[in-house]
């Protein structure tokens, strides 16, 4: 199981980031742990300055703006 985490402040961008890593998730069968991050301070700690980002088990996948569906998949073929 991967731990997810999506990092934002709760914008519009960050919903439909967690949107589509859920359903791209989902479409792969990759079993994950997601859980939305919103303290600054935790957010900072990733050293992401630009949200949303994305986090895969302890490691920034990417930070701002939407991620591309085929983008989000490939990091659930690993």
């Amino acid at each position: 199981m991967k731990d997810v985490k999506i990092l934002g402040s709760g914008c519009a961008n960050c919903k439909a980031t967690y949107k589509v890593v859920e359903e791209a998730a989902k479409a792969k069968g990759a079993e994950i742990a997601l859980e939305k991050v919103e303290d600054l301070g935790r957010i900072m700690g990733y050293g992401v300055m630009s949200t949303p980002g994305v986090v895969i088990d302890g490691q920034v996948v990417h930070a701002g703006g939407v991620p591309d569906r085929k983008t989000v998949e490939a990091w659930f073929d690993r």
